[in-house]
């Protein structure tokens, strides 16, 4: 029975990243219509699903933090590429979008995923366990990714409104990139112990005993198949973008509520992924997930948009306003409350989550 199971998971797995594509490249550029949008939303969730699966195997295979940092790194540059063709496609309307999805996946990845984490964790386990050495240094990383790249240009005087001169936004491009070199090799190289799941009593767990690890050609396979499913659901998402600007428009919503909704749809695999390694107790590998996805998306996605801004006609509008820096802030300071023990309550996981719904709520109504 159970190696049924296995033999259905496989095949539709392998499946369905292979439909997604083929229905990317029907639907690519052609408006669509209520019906033919409910097929693509069904196909996008399960080449979510998909996606979770192959980054596990890839992950079980590779082994830690290395599986974490492929999925991260494999959904920010599609999220990357997604971006710049809506704001290739928008003109002067998506002048923001860089900035609020951006901003959106961090509030996302710093308070949505790991508050989950931490609240399924500790409820079920007791206490939700992980190294302060690692995940200290992937939030330092995170402030000072968003602080030089969403903050400093609203006050920078260079250059009228929240945005950064040309050398300004190199040297921000430049410095995100060095920054996020540091923290990957800092990650898989030179202290790879200090982002590593550990037990109650803090020892450090090299290997999952939990079952044995795929082959090296299922692991290829996986890989393949990942980044056919993550291509499928950037590319679908971007399908279903105008349905979304429309409704939210139709609705009164901010132009901003679109890049919060870009960046949910994006960061869902991880999210699950995230989940499901939280529910095994290994807490470090779902905050590798979260931390190394802001990391990435902001260390990626500013030298992205800066050299796209050479053809892109419209503005860059990269500060935050007001209210976003101060959730910004309160996010970076709790944050560090949480990290310092290495330990974690539901109260910790609750404080997150209600930091979480505070943006959604001023992102809907602000």
């Amino acid at each position: 029975m159970i190696a049924r199971l296995r033999s259905v998971t496989t095949r539709w797995t392998a499946l369905v990243p292979v439909l997604a594509v083929v229905l990317l490249a029907l639907t690519w550029g052609r408006g669509l219509p209520g019906a033919v949008v409910a097929v693509v939303t069904l196909v996008l969730a399960g080449a979510v699903l998909a996606a979770v699966h192959h980054a596990e195997v890839v992950a079980h295979r590779v082994g830690e933090p290395f599986g974490s940092l492929v999925l991260a790194v494999a959904v920010t540059i599609i999220e990357v590429a997604l971006i710049v063709t809506l704001m290739a496609d928008g003109g002067d309307k998506s002048s923001t979008l860089a900035r609020d999805t951006v901003f959106a996946a961090v509030m996302i990845t710093c308070n949505g995923i790991v508050g989950l984490c931490l609240l399924v964790a500790s409820l079920r386990h007791g206490t939700a366990v992980f190294n302060p050495e690692g995940t200290g240094a992937a939030l330092a990383t995170v402030a000072t990714l968003a602080t030089l790249s969403l903050v400093l240009p609203t006050f920078t005087t260079s250059k009228p409104g929240p945005e950064f001169s040309a050398v300004q936004l190199t040297f921000a491009a430049l410095s995100s990139l060095v920054l996020y070199g540091l923290f990957v090799t800092t990650q898989t190289v030179r202290h790879r112990d200090y982002f590593l799941p550990v037990t109650r009593q803090g020892d450090v767990i090299t290997a999952d005993v939990h079952a044995g690890a795929p082959t090296s050609r299922t692991a290829w396979i996986s890989l393949g198949l990942l980044g056919l499913a993550l291509v499928g659901v950037v590319g679908l998402a971007k399908g279903v973008s105008p349905t979304i600007e429309s409704g939210v428009e139709a609705a009164g919503l901010p132009q901003a509520v679109v890049g919060v909704i870009i960046a949910l749809l994006v960061l869902l695999p991880e999210t699950i992924a995230a989940l499901r390694s939280a529910r095994r107790d290994r807490v470090q590998t779902s905050l590798n997930l979260a931390l190394g996805s802001a990391i990435a998306s902001i260390g990626l996605t500013i030298p992205a948009v800066a050299l796209a801004s050479v053809w892109l006609a419209g503005p860059l509008v990269l500060g935050l306003g007001p209210t976003h820096m101060v959730l910004l802030a309160l996010t970076v300071v709790v944050s560090s409350l949480t990290v310092v023990p290495g330990r974690a309550t539901p109260l910790q996981g609750g404080v997150h989550l209600v930091l979480f719904a505070a943006y959604l709520e001023l992102a809907v109504n602000p």
